[in-house]
């Protein structure tokens, strides 16, 4: 295989250069699509000061969450946080400063971060929290907030299928905030549930083309489900 191969075959590989005190983009949506053995590793390594920037963390035990057990996040920047007792907890005592930021804002913020827009008007937040102590200006009658983008030292990404030169395809709504964390990270990450050889993925469905992507793992998922309801009777 050529130079262009970016499999690992260990999550130790595939996280290695992580340190303290880095900014981590991680992908997911509740805990549909999140890239659960890198997250996993995090653990495992033991990594503090961390600033997590993702949509959620995850629940208690499970997902981002198990970072919040021994205190690895310092910081999260993200728009929803309802699912977890623990992330509260360290929220209200002080321990876990918190960044809330509107979903689409959120997206946007790493998408600009990956396409080397340093920064973003929009209208979402003007006169609220949100907008407090930022730039204003009006377009068409309309006030808009300045809004920075996001990059961050790793991206961590959960994919469907990836070949080995790092083309990504994901999977229906599993794709969520995925594909922009995948363009901003210095070292982007891409767990995936099948690996292929190049030129067996139609360039024509590809969402993240492998010039983002550092390195490939292939992994195994539990894909637990955040909240099961089923119909009585």
């Amino acid at each position: 295989m050529s130079g262009f191969d970016k499999v690992v075959n260990s999550y130790e590989e595939a996280m290695a250069g992580l340190t303290d005190d880095m900014t981590i983009l991680a992908g997911g949506f509740g805990l549909c699509g999140i890239p659960e053995g890198c997250i996993s590793q995090i653990k495992k390594m033991g990594v503090k000061g961390l600033t997590i920037v993702s949509n959620n963390c995850g629940v208690d035990g499970f997902g981002l969450g198990i970072l919040l057990e021994d205190k690895q996040i310092k910081k999260m920047i993200s728009s929803y946080v309802g699912e977890n007792a623990l992330f509260e907890k360290q929220l209200l005592s002080g321990e876990l400063e918190v960044e809330l930021t509107p979903q689409g804002t959120l997206a946007e913020k790493m998408r600009a971060g990956g396409a080397g827009i340093p920064a973003f008007y929009t209208a979402t937040g003007y006169g609220t929290p949100v907008g407090e102590n930022k730039e204003t200006r009006e377009f068409n009658g309309r006030p808009y907030i300045l809004e920075d983008s996001i990059t961050g030292d790793f991206a961590i990404v959960k994919g469907w299928k990836a070949d080995r030169y790092g083309n990504v395809i994901y999977r229906n709504t599993a794709q969520n905030f995925n594909p922009m964390a995948a363009t901003a990270g210095k070292i982007t990450v891409v767990e995936v549930e099948e690996i292929v050889e190049p030129g067996e993925l139609d360039p024509n469905y590809i969402h993240t083309p492998g010039i983002y992507v550092n390195r490939v793992i292939k992994g195994d998922f539990e894909k637990r489900i955040e909240q099961r309801t089923v119909r009585e009777g």
